[in-house]
């Protein structure tokens, strides 16, 4: 996929597309998902949202391996309920429900495949911000190699979620320049972090992961503990601290 600007429609669109036909594995996951009991609002909830176009079709099964990885440390966090979030296509973005069950998640986003398509951030941003202002969402977590959207219109949806105290964490796959830039932008609007990665980085993208996880479960002194010791954690606590 061509990291080629995609000009705004200049219309609004749904914060979660629907499959435009099929019914799927995924479909039927997420159909259980509605049907169950939402978890405890005392919990921390973390937004787990990733990109699923054909341009991380060549890291991708690394990358949801390490991802998973960051769900097994969700369950060893603990008080912690996730919802997963992902796009793909030309206009498919779904969304689980709050669920406690993070290996559940783990198997749900292990059976997601990439399919060709522009990135939908806004979406993502959009959907967080409904969230944040229904019930408090401790951090949103994004992963993607891609930027193909208006940036001010990005910076703006973080702007709000700056607002409702909502720190992103956005981990780039690659080096294109556009997305990180856009990546940072939206990290210093939110008081959250931004980390670039690549095929031989598995290990510090699962120890970065990892961390969010913490400071969503238990806030910035969860982070700065997990954090002693090791490298790449800290790098999120000092661009949050740099804020």
């Amino acid at each position: 996929m061509a990291k080629l600007t995609k000009p705004p429609s200049g219309k609004e669109q749904t914060p979660l597309a629907e499959e435009p036909s099929g019914r799927s594995e995924i479909d039927a996951f997420l159909d259980r998902m509605r049907s169950t009991p939402s978890p405890s609002s005392g919990h921390g909830r973390l937004i787990f949202a990733m990109d699923a176009t054909m341009s991380r079709r060549p890291t991708w099964d690394m990358a949801l391996k390490v991802q998973a990885d960051m769900f097994d440390a969700v369950k060893a966090v603990g008080g912690l309920d996730v919802k997963l979030v992902f796009f793909r296509g030309t206009d498919e973005c779904k969304a689980s429900r709050w669920v406690s069950d993070a290996g559940a998640l783990a198997r749900l986003m292990t059976a997601v495949s990439c399919r060709g398509g522009y990135t939908q951030i806004r979406k993502v941003l959009n959907h967080a911000l409904a969230e944040a202002r229904t019930g408090k969402v401790s951090a949103l977590v994004y992963v993607g190699d891609a930027m193909e959207e208006n940036v001010d219109e990005l910076a703006d949806l973080a702007g709000k979620l700056g607002l409702l105290s909502v720190p992103a964490f956005l981990f780039q796959e690659g080096d294109d320049r556009i997305t990180q830039a856009a990546f940072r932008e939206i990290a210093r609007l939110t008081n959250g972090a931004t980390c670039r990665f690549g095929p031989g980085s598995a290990a510090e993208l699962r120890e970065l992961l990892e961390a969010v996880a913490h400071y969503a479960a238990g806030g910035r002194r969860a982070l700065a503990d997990y954090a002693k010791g090791r490298a790449a954690p800290t790098v999120l606590l000092e661009q949050m601290s740099r804020r």
